[in-house]
């Protein structure tokens, strides 16, 4: 099937039927192991504090527009979930980057029919101050953009309805930035140059990112989506980035 008869729901499909591939299993592992221990942890702290949180959120809402009590509480619900499990999620993939960029990288050979590349220890820790640069340019390009929805969030009315909205897209395209970043990084494509080429196809990107978003809000699915989406971006690399930035070579 062509790259341009496939979008962002067929590579998110594609990461849950990839991640049992004999001989990618063992490194799914560590980033399935972090994703478990950060993301359960989180969530369980989360709940036990909503309680408290969302009357703190609705105290902001003006008197005149206390009629749509019922319309911005879940909106308000929804808002702190979104940012929260980004931002859980945006740990988890810190600390689990060597190890998921090696999940990309073997996976990478293996749907390319290359031949695997070593995967001890002594390259994860050759590679490491590149991977934690990278890590700190994706934190550099989400923040000031994170900050400005923040501050949209607290203009009454129009922030607690329209904020949550934009952060949902916002946090689709970090996603997909994320997760695709991988590959490309293996490859030492900047991130700059990986930046454009996802914005080619911005709208498979966000289906893509999307369905990732929305999983980290599901119980138990929010566990098992860090290895699933980077096998699913390493398969979107390889159909439809890798050619472009790596010269004439062989597809999938």
């Amino acid at each position: 099937m062509s790259s341009s008869e496939v979008n962002g729901v067929h590579y998110f499909a594609q990461g849950w039927k990839l991640i049992s591939l004999p001989g990618i299993r063992r490194f799914v592992i560590i980033p399935l192991l972090v994703n478990i221990l950060l993301m359960g942890g989180a969530f369980w702290w989360l709940f036990s504090q909503l309680g408290q949180w969302i009357p703190a959120m609705m105290s902001h809402v003006p008197a005149w527009l206390r009629w749509l009590d019922y319309v911005i509480w879940p909106i308000a619900v929804v808002s702190i979930l979104l940012v929260f499990s980004f931002l859980f999620s945006t740990l988890a993939n810190l600390i689990a980057a060597p190890f998921s960029g090696l999940l990309a990288e073997q996976l990478e050979a293996r749907l390319t029919g290359k031949v695997l590349p070593d995967a001890g220890i002594w390259g994860i820790m050759k590679d490491l101050p590149r991977i934690m640069k990278r890590e700190c340019q994706k934190l550099g390009y989400y923040l000031p953009r994170a900050l400005l929805l923040l501050i949209l969030h607290f203009i009454p009315g129009i922030g607690q309805t329209l904020a949550p909205v934009l952060w949902f897209f916002f946090s689709a395209w970090m996603l997909a930035i994320q997760y695709c970043d991988y590959p490309f990084d293996n490859h030492k494509v900047s991130f700059a140059d990986m930046r454009r080429s996802l914005g080619r196809h911005k709208i498979d990107n966000l289906q893509f990112g999307s369905l990732v978003s929305l999983c980290t809000l599901v119980p138990l699915l929010n566990l098992l989506i860090l290895p699933v989406a980077v096998c699913g971006a390493t398969a979107m690399w390889v159909d439809r980035y890798r050619n472009n930035h790596l010269g004439n070579v062989a597809g999938r």
